[in-house]
């Protein structure tokens, strides 16, 4: 070896957006003159830089050069210490490679952003907006949610209502607002309300949002109806004021034109009445009921208004929505719980399905996002064995795997393999299993390029919850 170097620090901190500088010193030992290289190497390779970037030493002289660290402000500068090293090689021998090493502790930051998607709701008794979360600091963040409104016209019905989101990552939180008092006639009446996120020890993110309520019936319907009824209440007191008299002249007429013969004889028929006949009654006419006639409850009547059905939200929408906020790979997923149905997709690392419940989960939604391959998932492992005889299914990044059965008569899962096509990327798993908890968390590896999540499959315990991260 004849090349001494020596770190000045050994140890050094930096904070995320800033930057600091170590001294590399170094003396050739040799006996001829040698010009030296440097190359950063190791994680923190792409925020240092090295000035010079060659340096000539004659025998028996030192130099110095100086590495600046300088690690951006975003999720990539994992907090705590994070190795180093710098390689030298020399131009005389290039065989003779030296290596320094260092450490740099970074300090840890913590950044969440918070959008309400979308920020204004329209409905008749409820809404559903949805909070969308993002952890761009480098530390883990643990929040609850709550909601508020001026005059507390509003409840709030938030799941989950507290998360804990990775660096890097994103949560969604689904929010059911209610309105406290119907419209019943009248136009719409916008309700400001806020999502706090709060965290301990720092001050909570509200997110502001807008819930416009409509009335359930239409104002002009309220003023026709009242204008109908005016006008009947008129015409009832007009025809009970006003009685027409109505009479006939035929009977004074027919006194005078008797009056005037002679009085009858006793054999002869008596003289014919000059009134006027009575009328015939007409026998009234039965109005026949016309089947399908819209005169019952369900004719026209003003019934609640289904609000339009919401597509269905897929782990393939989730995964794009979140590769839109953050760049990288990302894999979303959603669960089919006995007697509860599917539920809301989560990503990255978060939790699906119940605990504590004994609920079993019948059926996967699966989908990645940012990755080169497809994603491809083994059959639900049931306890028959694998579903269908088939073990494997494949799709393409950015669309739905589906594994399982959603019907009743079909068993829930005991457990299910799932790998993402050509190795691109690794896929870690944790399964919660009835009456053991959840398992160790296993990942992926280049060959088999798959993981199992679940039970053992000699055990044929029930699956019940699962997170997935890529």
């Amino acid at each position: 070896m004849s090349l001494w170097t020596s770190l000045e620090p050994i140890s050094t901190t930096v904070d995320p957006g800033s930057s600091t500088t170590v001294r590399l010193r170094l003396r050739n030992t040799g006996d001829v003159v040698d010009e030296y290289r440097f190359e950063p190497i190791g994680a923190l390779a792409p925020w240092t830089t090295v000035e010079p970037q060659t340096l000539r030493l004659y025998p028996g002289t030192t130099g110095s050069v100086d590495l600046t660290f300088a690690p951006p402000r975003t999720p990539d500068a994992t907090a705590g210490p994070n190795p180093y090293a710098v390689r030298i090689t020399p131009t005389e021998h290039p065989d003779a490679v030296t290596v320094p090493e260092g450490n740099l502790s970074i300090t840890p930051f913590t950044e969440v952003r918070a959008e309400l998607v979308p920020p204004v709701v329209k409905g008749r008794f409820r809404g559903r907006p949805r909070l969308a979360i993002d952890n761009v600091g480098n530390t883990k963040v643990t929040a609850s949610l709550s909601g508020s409104d001026a005059g507390d016209r509003l409840s709030y019905d938030i799941r989950p209502s507290n998360v804990q989101i990775e660096p890097g990552r994103a949560a969604f939180v689904t929010t059911t607002l209610k309105p406290r008092q119907i419209i019943w006639f009248g136009s719409k009446e916008e309700q400001p309300y806020a999502l706090a996120l709060k965290r301990s020890g720092v001050a909570s993110v509200d997110v502001d949002g807008t819930y416009v309520q409509r009335g359930f019936l239409p104002g002009w319907l309220a003023t026709v109806l009242g204008l109908l009824l005016t006008l009947a209440i008129v015409f009832v007191v007009l025809w009970l004021s006003y009685k027409p008299e109505v009479g006939s002249r035929a009977t004074e007429k027919a006194e005078n034109s008797v009056s005037t013969l002679p009085p009858p004889e006793a054999d002869a028929p008596p003289a014919p009445s000059l009134a006027a006949p009575a009328p015939k009654e007409e026998p009234a006419a039965e109005e026949a009921e016309k089947p399908g006639d819209g005169g019952g409850e369900g004719a026209g009547g003003g019934g609640d208004e289904e609000e339009p059905k919401a597509p269905e939200r897929t782990a393939a929408v989730a995964a794009r929505e979140v590769a839109e906020r953050i760049p990288g790979p990302h894999i979303c997923y959603r669960a089919y719980v006995a007697d509860h149905g599917w539920q809301d997709p989560v990503c990255d690392g978060n939790e699906a399905g119940t605990v504590g419940k004994t609920l079993p989960i019948k059926s996967l939604n699966i989908a990645v996002f940012g990755v080169e391959g497809g994603l491809r998932g083994g059959s639900a492992y049931v306890v028959e064995g694998w579903k269908d005889g088939d073990p494997w299914k494949a799709v393409d990044a950015g669309k739905d795997l589906y594994l399982g059965s959603t019907k009743e008569s079909d068993s829930p899962l005991q457990g299910f393999g799932i790998e993402v096509a050509g190795g691109s990327v690794s896929v870690c798993q944790t399964a919660h299993v009835r009456d053991q908890g959840w398992l160790a968390r296993s990942c992926s590896q280049p060959d088999p390029g798959w993981v199992y999540s679940g039970s053992d499959l000699k055990l044929k315990r029930q699956l019940e919850a699962f997170k997935l991260t890529v």
